[in-house]
């Protein structure tokens, strides 16, 4: 028996919204829900602006920061489709810098630093198991911050601000120890800029350029961006800050919260963490993956790619308990794992700025939430996967 949503049980998402809205807790959120390519649900509660009166609304752009994953794992199986590169060719093929890296680990005697044992490979950055951290690891972080990375670049993953090419910034990045030896634990950090700096050596374009023309042109993304064209600056969504006593503050300027993605360099393309975009562009490249690789007539995958980039690749080295990660993806491979509500076989990620999204093949749903908050405390977004899938009762 296939199932439809509840009207008046879709409601309650209203009410999770707002009652955070009302508190304090948030400033606001825009919420989007699709099956079976339809969109069940759409709201924007709060404000995208409070001091300025500007009510949020479902067109707003929001900093999605590493949903940006998605996208250019997505651009880096387009090219293994076209027999451009392999999964398992070292990164250094078309990033020379990285033909020797070296790894930091702890020992009785103090830091030392050791060769890595092999080459990364594209499939080690695609899953995170490169070894490659964000640099705000103690053992690493001094030798990050002199090469302007790490805690000298925001929260660690900021490059929108550099006036430099991202393959300019990922070069000096090789020179830097990385945390765990290839293939040997799951690191989240610089793997998928590393991969925007491959599809430019590969394409001979900008990654910029690359996602516009083969992702967000031909999907109708007319929204997301790296850089915001000036007639769309009045649409970002202004960042908040939770502060202690459990309200929120409007963050600062600059690389620790409201970015350059409006003013600024608009050199570097971070394919970790670079794009702004909307709900509802998200969520069409998001239905393009459930469908298989392919929306209204454009293909961009084939359905076994898109198969092969959602089944765990990692075993047990992202989680232990139930869930798995693909190639770009996490994975739910058990029910009620972490916690979760959603079916087995749901995949997605979220980004620092408080998003999230997921994709459930089982039920054919699509879940985008969008807000933009850094650091957060609230457990708005945490709940809303469970406040979607209740109102999940109506036989059809």
């Amino acid at each position: 028996m296939r199932l439809g949503f509840s009207t008046l049980r879709l409601a309650r998402i209203d009410s999770l919204m707002q009652r955070a809205v009302n508190r304090g807790e948030i400033a606001g959120a825009v919420a989007l829900v699709r099956q079976d390519g339809r969109t069940v649900y759409e709201r924007a509660v709060g404000w995208s602006d409070k001091a300025a009166s500007r009510p949020m609304r479902v067109d707003d752009i929001f900093r999605i920061a590493s949903q940006t994953k998605a996208l250019t794992s997505v651009a880096i199986m387009s090219l293994v489709e076209e027999g451009k590169l392999e999964l398992n060719d070292p990164v250094s093929r078309y990033i020379p810098a990285y033909e020797r890296t070296t790894v930091a680990s702890q020992s009785d005697t103090g830091r030392v630093v050791l060769p890595a044992r092999r080459r990364i490979t594209i499939r080690d950055l695609l899953t995170h198991t490169a070894g490659i951290s964000y640099g705000t690891d103690s053992l690493v972080s001094t030798a990050y911050a002199g090469a302007a990375l790490g805690p000298a670049a925001g929260w660690g993953w900021y490059t929108a601000d550099k006036d430099e090419p991202v393959c300019t910034t990922m070069e000096r990045l090789a020179t830097l120890p990385f945390v765990a030896q290839p293939g040997e634990r799951f690191v989240y950090g610089y793997s998928t800029d590393i991969l925007g700096c491959v599809i430019e050596r590969v394409s001979g374009m900008s990654l910029d350029a690359f996602l516009r023309t083969r992702i967000t042109e031909p999907l109708g993304m007319r929204d997301t961006y790296f850089f915001l064209p000036a007639d769309k600056r009045g649409r970002l969504a202004v960042v908040y800050a939770s502060t202690g006593d459990s309200t929120i503050a409007r963050a600062p300027d600059g690389a620790r919260g409201q970015g350059h993605y409006a003013d600024g360099p608009r050199r570097n393309f971070s394919g970790g963490a670079g794009l702004v975009s909307t709900a509802a562009d998200y969520g069409r490249f998001l239905q393009m993956l459930l469908n298989g690789g392919s929306l209204d007539g454009v293909r961009i995958l084939a359905p076994r790619t898109v198969a092969l980039m959602t089944s765990n690749q990692t075993g047990t080295l992202y989680s232990q308990t139930g869930e798995g990660f693909g190639l770009g993806f996490s994975i739910l491979e058990r029910a009620g794992a972490n916690g979760r509500v959603e079916s087995v076989g749901t995949y997605g990620w979220g980004g620092a700025y408080a998003s999230g999204y997921g994709v459930d093949p089982q039920e054919r749903l699509v879940l985008v939430f969008l807000m933009q908050q850094l650091p957060n405390r609230s457990r708005v977004g945490a709940r809303f996967p469970m406040l979607v899938y209740q109102a999940l009762v109506e036989a059809r």
